[in-house]
């Protein structure tokens, strides 16, 4: 993998198309969490290819590749959004995709997906990174450009968020 990144940051388009190829389904799942549809999801990859591709000789630390293109991902969503001016809400795109045989699972991942947008952008952000991708409160910090104090913070008020949501969902108490 290192190597493939060497290559690609000296200009080589398959090393680069190899590499990105290898994290693409994260990025799209990424770019779906912000804008809620498979066409903008599809855009964002686009998108995030073609900065990723013009600025991969930039690329400082070798070993957050991955973090930097979800980085990358998550700026290009944030920008289509703003240019859009316009949310389209998960839960009826979901409900056409559901089949009559929904399970309990399907059900968890609808409620966690609603918890997840009632956050602000920079706690969806943390929130997706740290446990989307499974990437340390450290890599979060260094993929936003923020202090590790800040995505400490923004992570502990998120879950608290989440927390006080989730306990008022009278759906799973009983």
């Amino acid at each position: 993998m290192i190597r493939l990144i060497e290559k690609a940051r000296k200009g080589d388009d398959k090393a680069f198309l190899a590499l990105f190829q290898e994290y693409e389904s994260d990025i799209y799942r990424t770019a779906f969490m912000y804008v809620k549809n498979q066409n903008d999801a599809l855009d964002v990859v686009q998108e995030t290819a073609y900065r990723s591709f013009k600025s991969v000789k930039n690329l400082k630390e070798i070993k957050y590749f991955k973090t930097w293109l979800l980085r990358i991902a998550i700026s290009c969503s944030i920008d289509l959004l703003r240019k859009r001016k316009n949310v389209v809400q998960m839960k009826p795109v979901l409900m056409e995709l559901i089949s009559e045989d929904t399970n309990e699972d399907i059900d968890l991942e609808v409620t966690v997906q609603e918890l997840i947008e009632m956050l602000d952008e920079d706690e969806k952000s943390v929130v997706i990174l740290r446990f989307y991708h499974d990437v340390t409160i450290k890599e979060v910090a260094e993929t936003l450009d923020i202090p590790l104090g800040t995505a400490k913070t923004v992570l502990y008020r998120a879950l608290k968020k989440l927390r006080k949501e989730w306990k008022g969902d009278t759906f799973y108490e009983q």
